[in-house]
């Protein structure tokens, strides 16, 4: 068979087919009585034997000593492959995020795309002080997409950051961000769990709230917590029980006991919350530490139900209960 007809059976050119020759790879069987090369079946059997190996990421060399060495061993070779592959995947993937963020962004002209670039950069910096920086300037200079932003936060793990990513969350909130923090929440890790609710609990939107509600009934203790102080916040009654939980288990229990408080401050409210802090008192489950806690929070829970609560207390058996009762109603009556 002429190099022309292999050219078309095989669809490769009759120049690689040279360029194989010339590298030894392929060696035509014969010549014809004019002098052209002839190729034989099991010529073709290795022309495609080579197409096969160059589809997998072989360069021309391995692929000469994949079919000439018989002692190849092309298990470390398809590792290499593997690994390069996934780096170049990685690169690709990172390049086509970046790329669809630009677009995101939809700058006016090359001089904002550059400053978009910048700014991307600057966010996934080692140094946390750039990183900081960027943050702010992604709202008072070149707005950068919401998915960049989000992204950032939930990975970011220097405090001042993190404060700063999430205000500039807040300052250039959509709406697009609930989506992607919602993702966040039900992330594997724990610590991106946390940073998704404590972005969610500096939005104000109501979709905002919403989240924070479900939230509250999150496998994770930490992602309750978060959200439950945020709707006390708020004025959100669901937190209530949250909250007392918190001052029970001495997790943030002054935030949450302050939570009550202001919670308290609608009469609607106050007598409820006094009467939860009475039966959780009450509790069988309640130490001596967790009832003096409790106590306390009744300090700034308005109203009569809390006071003839603190009245009761102040014949608590537990001298420090009692006492602290006692305190708390003689300030109230100086009031």
């Amino acid at each position: 068979m002429l190099i022309g007809e292999v050219a078309r059976r095989s669809g490769v050119s009759a120049r690689m087919l040279r360029h194989y020759e010339s590298l030894g790879l392929v060696r035509p069987t014969g010549r014809t009585g004019s002098g052209y090369r002839e190729y034989s079946s099991e010529d073709i059997r290795r022309i495609f034997h080579i197409e096969s190996l160059r589809s997998l990421g072989l360069s021309l060399r391995d692929v000469g000593s994949a079919l000439d060495d018989p002692g190849f061993a092309p298990t470390e070779l398809v590792e290499d492959l593997i690994r390069g592959t996934r780096e170049r995947i990685a690169a690709e993937t990172a390049l086509l995020t970046r790329l669809r963020r630009i677009g995101a962004a939809e700058p006016a002209g090359w001089e904002e795309v550059l400053q978009i670039v910048a700014l991307l950069h600057a966010l996934g910096s080692e140094s946390a002080g750039k990183r900081q920086r960027a943050a702010l300037s992604s709202v008072e200079e070149v707005s950068v997409p919401v998915e960049a932003l989000v992204e950032a936060a939930l990975s970011e793990t220097d405090p001042h950051v993190a404060g700063a990513l999430r205000w500039a969350l807040a300052q250039s909130d959509d709406g697009g961000s609930i989506a992607l923090l919602a993702e966040g929440l039900g992330s594997p890790a724990a610590e991106v769990r946390e940073r998704a609710v404590q972005a969610v609990a500096e939005l104000t939107s109501g979709e905002a709230t919403a989240l924070l509600r479900e939230s509250l009934a999150h496998t994770d203790a930490s992602v309750r917590r978060h959200a439950a102080l945020a709707l006390g916040a708020r004025g959100v009654a669901e937190a209530i029980p949250t909250l007392l939980d918190m001052v029970v288990a001495e997790t943030n229990d002054v935030d949450a006991a302050d939570a009550l408080s202001a919670l308290a401050s609608r009469p609607a409210w106050a007598d409820r919350i006094a009467a939860d802090l009475v039966a959780r008192l009450a509790h069988e489950t309640a130490g001596p530490a967790a009832r003096r806690r409790l106590t306390q929070a009744l300090a700034d829970i308005p109203g009569n139900a809390a006071s003839r609560a603190l009245e009761t207390l102040s014949h608590d058996e537990d001298r420090v209960v009692a006492l602290t009762a006692t305190y708390i109603l003689t300030l109230r009556e100086a009031r």
